[in-house]
């Protein structure tokens, strides 16, 4: 796993090969951020983080400039392996252990960016959209990115689908 670009563009990742996790591709992540990076600025923004596994996504959000990053997730490990990486970047990411369901059901903060990539045999996509949409937990202006297998689909109005291979960004705008 790399940072595709800012601060630290090229900076290569080796997370441990014990966390349970499965990295977003390069390739796919290239091309998400090459979307966001042509519609966005990145400075003063803050972002949530779900199921986030080994910080792949926050990283490349900090790197580019992203102010403030929630990441949450429900391993020990994969918080602890974020947590140190981040320190070793000088990266402002903040971590929550906790289910990600339960963590959306209490919060109460805005975030201009969220991303989920949950488990791909995750039951619960819907759910998950419906609480960020219930909680009103995206700026107006921002962005929700779920990443998901292609089995998995959505509806609603600012949803935008970017396939690549396997893994599918449904990407609402707020």
């Amino acid at each position: 796993m790399r940072i595709i670009s800012g601060t630290h563009k090229g900076r290569r990742l080796m997370a441990p090969s014990t966390l349970p996790v499965r990295p977003t591709t390069d390739r796919a992540k290239e091309s998400l951020f090459n979307i966001i990076q042509n519609r966005y600025y990145f400075e003063e923004k803050n972002m949530l983080d779900l199921y986030s596994g080994t910080g792949n996504i926050a990283y490349e959000f900090a790197s580019r400039g992203c102010d403030k990053i929630l990441a949450v997730d429900n391993n020990y490990n994969c918080i602890n392996y974020i947590e140190e990486t981040a320190n070793n970047l000088g990266f402002n990411i903040t971590t929550i252990k906790s289910d990600c369901l339960r963590y959306l059901k209490n919060c109460k903060q805005e975030f201009d960016f969220i991303f989920a990539d949950p488990p791909y045999d995750y039951d619960s996509y819907q759910e998950l959209k419906n609480l960020i949409f219930d909680n009103k937990l995206v700026k107006k202006g921002g962005l929700l990115i779920i990443e998901h297998d292609k089995g998995t689909q959505f509806e609603g109005d600012n949803l935008e689908l970017r396939k690549y291979g396997t893994l599918q960004f449904s990407i609402f705008s707020f």
